[in-house]
């Protein structure tokens, strides 16, 4: 499997494509699901998250991985926080965390307990599964933003607030241990990797993220009893920082030529970094960018193909297959 190859810097035949959020709304099959159940009633119910994590693989067989289908603050739910999803507005959090008290109620998570189903799911999946399967989990900071905020936030006002308080260590110390959790149950479960999406976390300055953030992924990766891909956006400022966190593989977005981020993480896998917005416009000028892409990593071994961010609900299907072939045939060795 050239995408396990690829991770851990072995040759490969050529280089792995996947993509974040390849499964979901630009797939007509997934809308069509979407007119029957919730984001939320997906993700809770094992067979129909497995049917979403196998719609991509089967409309791209050129894919060299697949990622379960859930949704990141599906962990979040047995810890007592209630969330909703608005269509149009995203995750919306009826009981935010506010102080000491709300930190305390959370509850530790059992994932073979609380979170089953996406663990059925990836059972279900690896049954006939000729790719590798990604398991992943939010990120702690990505995960408190949201539960602090009360939904997305532009500024983070309230996290930042928190951080600078008792409390803060207190609650990521909790989602910490849930993320681990989840994640090595994933693993346990037949995940070949997964991935830690701490998305958001390109918003914290350096020294934010060192004293705040750092210690808790650390411990998360610290913990992983399989390979990992470590992932945020707008993380050009971090990226030394995030690579000492943990991870196997880091994942950079679009926003730094990939080469200069390789040249500044050094010895180890990368994963990257297509602008998402490409896809939605010309052949050509699509096509030209991955080729910059991959002029710029030379043939470096440990490269995983993907996007800077998750592929964009008006992505036409056209694209996606031009650039799994592009990658596939610019690379074969």
């Amino acid at each position: 499997m050239r995408l396990l190859q690829a991770i851990r810097r072995e040759p490969v035949d050529c280089t792995p494509v996947w993509f974040m959020r390849q499964a979901g709304r630009y797939m007509a099959e997934y809308r069509e699901l979407r007119k029957k159940h919730s984001i939320l009633e997906i993700c809770r119910t094992a067979e129909l998250a497995a049917q979403v994590t196998f719609q991509p693989i089967r409309r791209f067989p050129g894919l060299d991985a697949a990622i379960i289908f859930s949704d990141i603050l599906l962990l979040t739910e047995p810890m007592g926080i209630q969330v909703e999803f608005i269509k149009g507005e995203g995750p919306s959090i009826a009981n935010p965390v506010a102080n000491d008290a709300d930190v305390a109620a959370l509850k530790p998570v059992v994932p073979e307990q609380d979170l089953k189903p996406v663990l059925d799911a990836i059972r279900i999946v690896k049954r006939d599964l000729k790719v590798p399967l990604i398991g992943f989990a939010g990120g702690p900071f990505t995960l408190a933003s949201y539960i602090v905020e009360g939904g997305p936030s532009k500024d983070y006002a309230k996290t930042k607030a928190l951080m600078k308080t008792p409390t803060w260590p207190r609650l990521m110390g909790k989602l910490a241990d849930a993320v681990a959790s989840h994640l090595n149950a994933q693993l346990a479960a037949g995940a070949d990797l997964v991935q830690l999406f701490d998305s958001w976390v390109g918003n914290l300055g350096v020294e934010e993220y060192r004293e705040h953030v750092m210690p808790f992924s650390r411990r998360i990766f610290a913990s992983l009893k399989g390979p990992s891909i470590h992932f945020g956006t707008q993380t050009a400022h971090l990226l030394e920082l995030i690579r000492d966190a943990g991870g196997t593989c880091i994942g950079v977005d679009h926003r730094i030529a990939i080469d200069e981020a390789w040249k500044r993480l050094g010895d180890v896998p990368v994963q990257g970094n297509l602008d998402p917005n490409l896809l939605l416009g010309a052949r050509e000028p699509l096509l030209a960018a991955v080729d910059e892409v991959l002029a710029r990593v030379k043939e470096r071994p440990g490269h995983l193909f993907n996007l800077g961010h998750g592929i964009l609900p008006e992505t036409p299907l056209d694209n996606v297959d031009a650039v799994i072939e592009r990658v596939h045939s610019r690379t074969r060795r």
